[in-house]
């Protein structure tokens, strides 16, 4: 398998982006529902240790079901894709199908491509671009200059998690619905810094972010997410950009993690060695 390196910052996650998802990149911008009132006011200090511990909360719960959805926008061009699976927090693993817009990949219709997630690595499965369909390609998530926090059209869950560890600047804004269940969630703003949350990341997430601190032009990253009062992660909104090295060409990413369904039994088994595709990937035009 062929896996692009590259080292200048922020054109090496575009570069990333258009190599390994050919155009893997989608919608975020669902509502969590209508703003409830804002009771029982929550301190900034209270605020911030509810959103760090929310990666440890997902892992204390087990598993959940999962609903991603990922934005683009580059010089007045959107790009949309969005994944459904389930995440098992204990293992660390997750499959999520991946839905391409129509003509996201230069053809009317594509084939869904399939991820499984694990620490580290991304594999992916009817990913095209010359690979048998009964193969998978596997892609070391440390060696991508975003750590795959977008590159596979979708922030998994943990790592959405992982990243809010490096929170600063945490406001409550109220209370909100969440879609699924109805059930009343406390909405919180700040930014996050990719390097601080390295630092601070379990051990299984601290490779990806370290690459992904390195990768993009900025290393702040505005967020919004939505705790239930068992302090379990319902949604979290995170807002990347990167760049080619110049403003003018600046990508703006928006990526929505929305979990529900926590306890749900999560199958996934990653594929044996003989199922990983080993030939050389073609790659589209930059």
């Amino acid at each position: 398998m062929v896996v692009q390196r590259h080292g200048r910052k922020g054109g090496a996650v575009a570069a990333a982006v258009g190599s390994l998802a050919v155009g893997l990149l989608a919608t975020g911008c669902s509502g969590m529902g209508a703003a409830a009132d804002e009771r029982g006011s929550v301190d900034d200090a209270t605020a911030a240790a509810v959103v760090h511990r929310a990666a440890d909360v997902l892992e204390r719960f087990g598993s959940s079901r999962a609903r991603t959805s990922m934005e683009t926008a580059t010089g007045g061009t959107r790009v949309t894709i969005r994944g459904q699976g389930a995440f098992d927090y204990t293992r660390r693993i997750g499959r999520l199908v991946v839905v391409l817009p129509k003509d996201a990949a230069g053809a009317p219709e594509h084939q869904p491509v399939t991820e499984l997630l694990a620490p580290g690595a991304l594999y992916m499965k009817d990913r095209g671009a010359g690979v048998p369909p009964d193969k998978w390609v596997r892609v070391d998530t440390t060696g991508l200059a975003d750590g795959n926090l977008v590159t596979g059209g979708a922030t998994d869950p943990l790592s959405a998690a992982e990243l809010l560890r490096g929170a600063r600047d945490v406001r409550y804004a109220g209370e909100a619905k969440a879609p699924e269940d109805g059930v009343t969630v406390r909405h919180y703003r700040g930014t996050t810094d990719i390097g601080r949350a390295a630092r601070a990341a379990s051990p299984h997430a601290r490779g990806a972010l370290t690459a992904a601190a390195k990768g993009f032009s900025k290393d702040a990253v505005p967020f919004d997410a939505y705790l239930d009062e068992q302090g379990r992660l319902r949604k979290v909104r995170h807002r990347f950009t990167f760049s080619n090295g110049s403003d003018a060409t600046a990508t703006e990413v928006v990526s929505t993690t929305v979990l529900y369904g926590f306890g749900s039994g999560v199958n996934v088994d990653l594929p044996p060695e003989r199922d990983i595709y080993a030939g050389k990937i073609a790659v589209p035009e930059s």
